[in-house]
This record gives structure tokens, sequence and C-alpha cells, in this order.
């Protein structure tokens, strides 16, 4: 480990240590005690892992001790083993330190907003956007994240033209950030006599949940209007202007909800939606840098950027980012496999920042 991470290593175990007295001292409150205990707890898991190292530095000292001392030669042979099993992990040990080192996005810690449209090939696009929402619901049950759903527009057929969901939970928007783009689907349709493999597509977006301190959003930029919601095939579903649509002028971002019978409901919710999609554009713009180190990686998140391919025929999953196949599309739709593909990606995002830090 180079001299200069060293140093940054100690200055951030005295930080540490630092923080750790001023909060178990007393006459600190509030916004100063919230505001250090955050550093404290963002610090802590740094130094553990430097601790783990410094005693793993410890005991390789301590086995090259018996291997060059040790009369007995059946502890010196064991010595001498556990000696290279120890050296062959120092590298493990250092990296982590390098990533614990990387920083942060801001937003993992946030909620999420799932939006999944569906895109080319009609009602199987329909249908496939249908299945997608209803992994994504799966994957939060395993990771008992609370999936709410916020809007759903049916085709009648089992699709869906387009749907909507906030997941809360922690590491949720950590998780699925990785997860906007074109997902295409391949497979034979129920309606295909023939028997051809037909392609369609959904496109799938995750956004960092907003709350009204995060976006300022001028009354006067808005304009709202109120409808009487309807089902699919444009069967009436209330008998009351209850839905609403609410269209941010200077963007000209709009937001239907029209789910709930109560008009406040659905406006609060529209809100909620436009300010994650506002604190999204406003994060991208903020991010351009991060962007564009992604594109070449893992992608930029662009909702119009071909990230998977679902073939059913051949029961595969491949992420096209990273060039990773799996043969199991039946646990990766129930979600079991999910983590498998979502797992690689952020290893592979951790890889490229590493390198570009490293560089």
């Amino acid at each position: 480990m180079d001299a200069g991470l060293e140093s940054r290593l100690q200055q951030l175990l005295r930080r540490h240590a630092e923080l750790r007295a001023a909060l178990s001292g007393s006459g600190l409150g509030g916004p100063e005690f919230a505001k250090l205990s955050k550093e404290y707890s963002e610090l802590s898991p740094i130094v553990e892992e430097v601790d783990a190292l410094g005693r793993a530095r410890e005991e390789l000292a301590s086995l090259a001790e018996i291997a060059r001392t040790a009369e007995d030669a059946d502890l010196r042979a064991l010595a001498e083993e556990e000696l290279r099993s120890l050296r062959d992990r120092l590298p493990e040990l250092e990296t982590r330190i390098r990533l614990s080192l990387l920083p942060r996005d801001a937003d993992d810690d946030r909620n999420a907003i799932l939006e999944v449209r569906a895109g080319t090939g009609g009602e199987e696009a329909a249908l496939f956007a249908a299945e997608l929402f209803r992994m994504y619901q799966r994957y939060a049950v395993l990771h008992s994240w609370r999936f709410e759903v916020l809007n759903l527009s049916e085709t009648g057929l089992g699709g869906i033209k387009e749907a909507g969901a906030l997941i809360a939970g922690r590491g949720a928007f950590a998780r699925l950030k990785f997860e906007s783009g074109v997902h295409r689907v391949q497979r034979v349709p129920e309606t295909e006599a023939g028997g051809r493999i037909h392609t369609s597509a959904a496109t799938v977006a995750v956004l960092p949940e907003a709350e009204e301190v995060d976006v300022k959003i001028d009354e006067k930029d808005l304009r709202i209007d109120v409808f009487r919601a309807s089902g699919p095939g444009g069967q009436s579903v209330n008998t009351t202007d209850s839905a609403v649509r609410i269209t941010h002028i200077p963007t000209g971002l709009v937001v239907i909800q029209q789910d709930e019978k109560s008009q406040h409901k659905n406006k609060a919710r529209a809100m909620k939606v436009l300010r994650s999609r506002l604190y999204e554009m406003e994060r991208q713009v903020r991010d351009s840098a991060r962007a564009a180190e992604r594109k070449s990686q893992v992608g930029t998140g662009d909702r119009s950027e071909r990230i998977r391919t679902y073939n059913f025929p051949q029961g595969r999953v491949t992420d096209h980012r990273i060039n990773l196949t799996l043969y199991k599309i039946d646990k990766v739709m129930s979600a079991e496999a999910l983590d498998e593909i979502i797992d690689a990606i952020l290893a592979e995002d951790q890889a490229a920042r590493l390198a570009a830090v490293e560089a």
C-alpha cells in the first residue's frame, strides 16, 4: 500500500477517534450531534477494514518469526503454510479498504421510484412489462422492502401500458439504480400461430425518491388538470373527477395519477413522482462526469439504452453492459436469481470507479 494512502488512512483513524470522544462526552445535542454521528457511522466501516488489515499484518509478522525460528519441523511447516495463505489474503484486504474509500452515491440510502412502460411490440410488450413489474415486486419482498403501487394502467388482457411504484427500504435505490434502460424480450407469443419468435421491449426507470426539501417547485410552473378516471378500454371506474394530470411547464414533464378515488391523494402521489423526476434530472446534470464514466461500464441509466435481453426459447438472460449471461430465466423472472445480475453490475461499477481513482 503506497505512502499516500497510508497517510490518508491514519488521518481517518485519528478523526474517527476524535468523533468517538466527542460523542461520548456531554454537551452535544440537536443538529450538531446528528451531524457528528453521521460522520462517525460513515467512517466506522473504513476503520473496521483498516483494523482487519492491521491484525493480518501482525499475524503475518508473528508467523514469519515462527517459520524462521521454530525448531520443530511440523510447527515450522504449519507456520509457512499459514503464512502463504495470509499473504494471498492481504491484497484482498487492501482492495476492500480502497473500495471503502470510494465516494458514496449520496442517493444510495434513498427509497426508489420504479417506472415500467411497455415499448415496441404491442400487447406482447405490455405483457412483458407486467412480468417485469411483478419481478421487481417479488424482488422487493425478498429484500423485505415495502412495495407501494403508485399507478397502474392495464390493457385488459393481462398486460400494462405503464406502472409505477414506491420501493421503500434500506438499500433500495442503491441496488436497483442500474435497472434503468430498455429490457428486451424474445419469445413466441401465445397468439402466434406460426411459432415465430417475436422481439418486444419495455422500458424501466429507477429514480431516487425526492423529498420536498430536495426540489423547489413553484406553483406557477404547474398546470393541474382533473378528469374522470377510466379503466381498460375506456371503462369508467370512477364517477367523480378524481384523476389528476400535473404538467411541469418549464420541463414539459407530465405525471398522471388516477388509481385513488381521492383527488387529493392522486395529487399527492403525482407530486411525489414529479419531484423524483425533477430530482433525477438535476442529479444527471450534477453527476455528468460520473455518468460519462459509467457509460462504458454499466451504462448511463438512460431509459433509451438497451441493457438486457430475456430469451425464453433459450432460457437465458443476458446483460449487455457486462456481457453476463445466465441460463436460468425462470429464476430471474421470479426474482430469485436477480441478485446474481445486480451483484455483478455493482462489482463492475466498483471496479471501474476504483480504476478511475487509481489512474
